[in-house]
């Protein structure tokens, strides 16, 4: 899994894959503090991430294995939102 940070949203006119209703962000990879890597992927919303919030994404056959994104062309989901990273006793993040 990976960290990122949500910065915005990505919209499309159409696209094959099938999932009702789903949601797609633009997510800039972060080290444990939230900083930025400045490497940015589309990944498919699960948990409902808003602009700004920390997440744990999931990518490659990982993403592929939920019951909504089961034989489908994704690539990279949201999984979870972080509410605190605590790194050898000290918080290095929190929401």
């Amino acid at each position: 899994m990976l960290l990122g940070k949500i910065v915005g949203t990505v919209v499309s006119s159409s696209n094959s894959i099938d999932i009702a209703g789903a949601k797609y962000l633009l997510v800039d990879k972060c080290n444990q503090g939230g900083k930025s890597k400045g490497d940015y992927l589309v990944a498919l919303d699960l948990v409902g991430a808003n602009r700004g919030e920390v997440v744990f994404i999931a990518e490659s056959t990982s993403a592929r294995e939920t019951p909504e994104t089961t034989s489908k062309a994704v690539d990279a989901i949201v999984v979870g939102i972080i509410d605190l990273i605590d790194e050898s006793g000290t918080v290095t993040y929190q929401k």
